[in-house]
Protein backbone atom coordinates (compact mmCIF):
# COMPACT_ATOMS: atom_id res chain seq x y z
CA UNK A 1 0.00 0.00 0.00
CA UNK A 2 1.34 3.21 -0.86
CA UNK A 3 2.18 5.54 1.81
CA UNK A 4 3.12 9.39 0.71
CA UNK A 5 3.65 10.86 3.95
CA UNK A 6 5.61 11.06 7.31
CA UNK A 7 4.63 13.10 10.46
CA UNK A 8 8.01 13.60 12.48
CA UNK A 9 7.05 14.49 16.33
CA UNK A 10 10.00 17.07 17.19
CA UNK A 11 7.72 19.78 19.74
CA UNK A 12 9.21 17.70 22.77
CA UNK A 13 11.38 19.67 25.39
CA UNK A 14 14.14 17.23 25.66
CA UNK A 15 14.97 17.49 29.08
CA UNK A 16 17.13 14.52 29.62
CA UNK A 17 19.52 16.89 27.75
CA UNK A 18 19.82 19.62 29.80
CA UNK A 19 20.68 22.29 29.67
CA UNK A 20 22.03 22.23 25.84
CA UNK A 21 18.15 21.84 24.46
CA UNK A 22 17.66 25.37 25.73
CA UNK A 23 19.17 26.36 23.00
CA UNK A 24 19.41 23.53 20.46
CA UNK A 25 16.36 21.31 19.37
CA UNK A 26 17.68 17.41 20.69
CA UNK A 27 16.14 16.53 17.23
CA UNK A 28 19.54 18.56 16.12
CA UNK A 29 21.68 16.10 18.25
CA UNK A 30 24.84 15.24 15.74
CA UNK A 31 25.69 11.47 15.53
CA UNK A 32 29.17 12.27 14.30
CA UNK A 33 28.10 14.91 11.30
CA UNK A 34 24.33 14.71 11.23
CA UNK A 35 21.51 15.36 13.41
CA UNK A 36 19.24 12.76 14.47
CA UNK A 37 16.04 13.83 12.40
CA UNK A 38 18.36 13.66 9.01
CA UNK A 39 19.11 10.02 9.85
CA UNK A 40 14.91 10.17 10.07
CA UNK A 41 14.74 11.68 7.03
CA UNK A 42 17.12 9.44 5.20
CA UNK A 43 14.54 6.69 6.53
CA UNK A 44 11.49 8.16 5.29
CA UNK A 45 13.10 9.40 2.04
CA UNK A 46 14.63 5.85 0.99
CA UNK A 47 11.34 4.77 1.54
CA UNK A 48 9.22 6.57 -0.93
CA UNK A 49 7.85 9.25 1.33
CA UNK A 50 7.55 12.35 -0.44
CA UNK A 51 5.95 14.65 2.17
CA UNK A 52 7.85 15.44 5.18
CA UNK A 53 5.37 17.37 7.92
CA UNK A 54 7.44 18.29 10.82
CA UNK A 55 5.11 19.36 14.33
CA UNK A 56 7.45 21.70 15.64
CA UNK A 57 7.10 24.05 18.52
CA UNK A 58 8.99 27.48 19.90
CA UNK A 59 12.65 27.24 20.03
CA UNK A 60 12.89 24.65 17.20
CA UNK A 61 13.47 27.00 14.15
CA UNK A 62 16.71 25.66 13.50
CA UNK A 63 15.18 22.08 12.38
CA UNK A 64 13.51 24.64 9.31
CA UNK A 65 16.79 26.23 8.50
CA UNK A 66 18.83 22.73 8.53
CA UNK A 67 16.05 21.48 5.92
CA UNK A 68 15.73 25.02 3.94
CA UNK A 69 19.76 24.36 3.60
CA UNK A 70 19.67 21.05 2.42
CA UNK A 71 16.74 21.82 -0.08
CA UNK A 72 19.33 24.92 -1.61
CA UNK A 73 22.32 22.59 -1.84
CA UNK A 74 21.31 19.46 -2.71
CA UNK A 75 20.97 18.61 -6.21
CA UNK A 76 19.05 15.37 -4.99
CA UNK A 77 16.12 17.37 -3.75
CA UNK A 78 16.07 19.84 -6.09
CA UNK A 79 15.06 18.15 -8.81
CA UNK A 80 13.12 15.65 -6.44
CA UNK A 81 9.05 15.60 -5.57
CA UNK A 82 10.04 16.52 -1.90
CA UNK A 83 7.60 19.43 0.04
CA UNK A 84 8.63 20.24 3.64
CA UNK A 85 5.33 21.54 5.77
CA UNK A 86 5.88 22.43 9.42
CA UNK A 87 3.19 22.77 12.32
CA UNK A 88 3.48 24.66 15.43
CA UNK A 89 2.43 22.53 18.02
CA UNK A 90 1.44 25.34 21.43
CA UNK A 91 3.21 23.01 24.37
CA UNK A 92 4.06 19.17 24.28
CA UNK A 93 0.82 17.47 24.91
CA UNK A 94 1.80 13.74 24.21
CA UNK A 95 2.66 11.91 20.61
CA UNK A 96 -0.91 11.56 20.15
CA UNK A 97 -1.36 15.01 20.28
CA UNK A 98 1.31 15.71 18.12
CA UNK A 99 0.10 13.51 15.48
CA UNK A 100 -3.70 15.23 15.79
CA UNK A 101 -1.59 18.14 15.00
CA UNK A 102 -1.12 17.15 11.30
CA UNK A 103 -4.44 15.68 10.88
CA UNK A 104 -5.21 19.04 8.04
CA UNK A 105 -2.23 18.04 5.80
CA UNK A 106 -2.43 14.26 6.42
CA UNK A 107 -6.20 13.63 5.35
CA UNK A 108 -7.84 11.36 4.36
CA UNK A 109 -4.55 8.62 3.81
CA UNK A 110 -2.57 5.93 5.69
CA UNK A 111 0.55 7.36 7.07
CA UNK A 112 3.86 6.85 8.58
CA UNK A 113 5.54 8.49 11.68
CA UNK A 114 8.81 8.84 13.22
CA UNK A 115 10.82 9.45 15.63
CA UNK A 116 13.90 10.82 15.44
CA UNK A 117 15.01 9.73 19.31
CA UNK A 118 14.33 6.03 18.13
CA UNK A 119 18.50 5.54 15.44
CA UNK A 120 17.73 2.24 13.81
CA UNK A 121 20.70 1.06 12.13
CA UNK A 122 20.63 -1.00 9.52
CA UNK A 123 21.38 -1.16 5.34
CA UNK A 124 17.43 -1.24 5.19
CA UNK A 125 14.78 1.43 5.65
CA UNK A 126 12.86 0.44 9.15
CA UNK A 127 9.71 2.06 7.60
CA UNK A 128 10.65 1.27 4.09
CA UNK A 129 10.24 -2.70 5.15
CA UNK A 130 6.89 -1.64 7.09
CA UNK A 131 5.46 -0.61 4.05
CA UNK A 132 6.19 -3.70 2.54
CA UNK A 133 4.30 -5.65 5.26
CA UNK A 134 1.59 -3.20 5.13
CA UNK A 135 -1.98 -3.68 4.67
CA UNK A 136 -4.42 -1.56 5.94
CA UNK A 137 -3.83 -2.08 10.40
CA UNK A 138 -2.34 0.08 12.56
CA UNK A 139 1.30 -0.79 12.37
CA UNK A 140 3.88 -0.44 14.76
CA UNK A 141 7.71 -1.25 15.31
CA UNK A 142 8.72 -3.53 17.99
CA UNK A 143 11.81 -5.04 19.74
CA UNK A 144 12.14 -7.39 22.60
CA UNK A 145 13.23 -5.37 25.83
CA UNK A 146 14.64 -6.30 29.25
CA UNK A 147 11.36 -6.88 31.65
CA UNK A 148 12.85 -4.68 33.96
CA UNK A 149 12.39 -2.14 31.36
CA UNK A 150 9.57 -2.08 30.36
CA UNK A 151 7.36 0.71 32.16
CA UNK A 152 9.45 2.98 30.02
CA UNK A 153 7.42 1.55 26.47
CA UNK A 154 4.14 1.29 24.94
CA UNK A 155 3.91 -2.71 26.04
CA UNK A 156 1.53 -5.26 23.16
CA UNK A 157 0.39 -8.01 24.58
CA UNK A 158 0.86 -10.72 21.58
CA UNK A 159 -1.88 -12.63 20.06
CA UNK A 160 -0.35 -14.72 16.84
CA UNK A 161 3.48 -14.10 16.11
CA UNK A 162 5.27 -15.15 12.74
CA UNK A 163 9.72 -14.49 12.31
CA UNK A 164 8.14 -10.70 11.15
CA UNK A 165 4.95 -9.91 12.69
CA UNK A 166 2.86 -10.27 15.36
CA UNK A 167 -0.47 -9.64 16.30
CA UNK A 168 -2.01 -7.15 19.03
CA UNK A 169 -4.71 -8.27 21.55
CA UNK A 170 -4.17 -5.22 23.37
CA UNK A 171 -1.25 -2.71 24.30
CA UNK A 172 -0.53 -0.77 27.51
CA UNK A 173 1.50 2.64 28.06
CA UNK A 174 4.73 2.11 30.16
CA UNK A 175 2.77 -0.70 32.58
CA UNK A 176 4.74 -1.96 35.89
CA UNK A 177 6.67 -5.20 35.67
CA UNK A 178 4.49 -6.84 37.43
CA UNK A 179 1.57 -5.96 35.27
CA UNK A 180 3.05 -5.89 31.48
CA UNK A 181 1.72 -9.01 29.22
CA UNK A 182 4.98 -9.25 27.54
CA UNK A 183 8.43 -7.95 26.94
CA UNK A 184 7.74 -6.61 23.07
CA UNK A 185 7.93 -2.91 23.25
CA UNK A 186 6.74 -0.30 20.59
CA UNK A 187 9.61 1.65 19.61
CA UNK A 188 9.07 5.02 17.58
CA UNK A 189 7.99 4.08 14.28
CA UNK A 190 4.48 3.69 12.90
CA UNK A 191 2.02 3.47 10.12
CA UNK A 192 -1.49 4.46 10.73
CA UNK A 193 -4.72 4.15 9.66
CA UNK A 194 -6.22 7.77 9.12
CA UNK A 195 -9.14 6.73 11.23
CA UNK A 196 -7.09 7.54 14.04
CA UNK A 197 -7.82 11.11 13.85
CA UNK A 198 -11.11 10.89 15.32
CA UNK A 199 -10.21 8.89 17.64
CA UNK A 200 -7.51 10.86 19.11
CA UNK A 201 -9.63 14.22 19.32
CA UNK A 202 -11.95 12.07 21.77
CA UNK A 203 -9.48 10.70 23.48
CA UNK A 204 -9.36 11.86 27.04
CA UNK A 205 -5.36 12.38 28.70
CA UNK A 206 -3.81 9.21 29.63
CA UNK A 207 -0.11 8.39 31.70
CA UNK A 208 1.53 11.55 32.85
CA UNK A 209 -1.75 13.65 31.88
CA UNK A 210 -0.52 13.31 28.05
CA UNK A 211 -2.45 12.07 24.96
CA UNK A 212 -1.22 8.91 24.45
CA UNK A 213 -0.61 7.41 20.84
CA UNK A 214 -0.62 4.05 22.54
CA UNK A 215 -4.09 4.41 23.86
CA UNK A 216 -5.61 5.19 20.40
CA UNK A 217 -4.29 2.17 19.07
CA UNK A 218 -5.56 0.13 21.80
CA UNK A 219 -9.21 1.69 20.97
CA UNK A 220 -9.25 0.77 17.53
CA UNK A 221 -7.56 -3.12 17.82
CA UNK A 222 -11.48 -4.06 17.52
CA UNK A 223 -11.99 -2.46 14.23
CA UNK A 224 -8.81 -0.96 12.49
CA UNK A 225 -6.62 -4.40 14.17
CA UNK A 226 -2.81 -3.34 15.69
CA UNK A 227 0.72 -5.37 13.95
CA UNK A 228 3.83 -5.10 15.46
CA UNK A 229 6.82 -5.15 13.32
CA UNK A 230 9.69 -6.71 14.29
CA UNK A 231 12.63 -4.25 13.36
CA UNK A 232 15.96 -5.38 11.78
CA UNK A 233 19.12 -4.14 12.93
CA UNK A 234 20.40 -2.23 16.17
CA UNK A 235 18.05 0.84 17.76
CA UNK A 236 19.44 3.44 20.23
CA UNK A 237 17.31 5.12 21.88
CA UNK A 238 19.00 8.24 21.27
CA UNK A 239 16.67 10.39 23.72
CA UNK A 240 18.98 10.03 26.30
CA UNK A 241 22.38 10.31 26.93
CA UNK A 242 23.86 6.63 26.88
CA UNK A 243 21.85 5.94 23.98
CA UNK A 244 23.45 8.74 21.73
CA UNK A 245 26.72 8.32 22.90
CA UNK A 246 26.18 4.52 22.24
CA UNK A 247 24.48 5.39 18.78
CA UNK A 248 27.99 7.32 17.66
CA UNK A 249 30.55 5.35 19.07
CA UNK A 250 28.57 2.57 16.54
CA UNK A 251 28.51 4.83 13.85
CA UNK A 252 32.22 5.62 14.17
CA UNK A 253 33.13 1.28 14.28
CA UNK A 254 32.15 1.84 10.99
CA UNK A 255 34.59 4.35 9.92
CA UNK A 256 38.52 3.61 9.00
CA UNK A 257 39.38 6.97 10.77
CA UNK A 258 36.93 7.00 13.31
CA UNK A 259 37.43 3.36 14.52
CA UNK A 260 41.31 3.90 15.03
CA UNK A 261 40.72 6.68 17.06
CA UNK A 262 38.58 5.44 19.39
CA UNK A 263 41.30 2.27 19.75
CA UNK A 264 43.82 4.40 20.15
CA UNK A 265 41.70 6.05 23.14
CA UNK A 266 41.08 2.69 24.56
CA UNK A 267 44.49 1.71 24.62
CA UNK A 268 45.81 5.05 26.16
CA UNK A 269 43.09 4.56 29.21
Amino acid sequence: MRIRKVVFPVGGLGTRFYPITKAIPKEMLCIIDKPLIHYAFEEALAAGIEQFIFITRQGKNSIEDYFDHLLTCSDEFKSGNCSFCYVRQSEPLGLGHAVLCAKHLVGDEPFAVISADDYVAHEKSCIGEMIKNYSGANMAAVMTVPHRDVSKYGIVDVETETDELVTARSVDEKPSTDQARSNLAIVGRYLLNPAIFDVLQHLKPGVKNEIQLTDALLKMIPTTGLTGFKIKGKRFDCGSREGLLSAILHVSTGNRKLAGIIKKFREDI
